[in-house]
């Protein structure tokens, strides 16, 4: 599973910050549950997407609408890992709308 100078580097985004906190409070938790320990979570830039639709189909061109949609995205690094460690982790259940990368490191 884990070797003795790897570490655990999750990624996680979602749309809602609330959510995205609760998620990363929960996966940080775990992790020092298990003796592992946790770097972060480091906040990284929020990612905005703006579209601009017209509201009626065929005439008033400047009658437009705005949307924005942002994406939070976290970083927490987990150092000292064992494999009690990996199977927490892995059978962690997150709300929906959360998107968890878990990547293994050489330290």
């Amino acid at each position: 599973m884990a070797a003795k100078g790897q570490k655990i580097r999750i990624k996680v985004k979602s749309f809602d910050k609330n959510i995205i906190q609760e998620a990363v409070t929960l996966i940080v938790d775990t992790a020092a549950r298990t003796g592992a320990i946790v770097i972060g979570p480091i906040p990284l830039p929020t990612k905005r997407k703006m579209v601009t639709v017209n509201r009626s189909t065929f005439v008033n061109k400047d009658a437009r609408d705005q949307f924005e949609m942002r994406t939070h995205i976290r970083l927490l690094d987990i150092t000292e890992v064992n494999p009690k460690t990996v199977d927490a982790l892995t059978n962690l259940s997150l709300q929906s709308g959360v998107d968890v990368t878990i990547k293994m490191l050489a330290a």
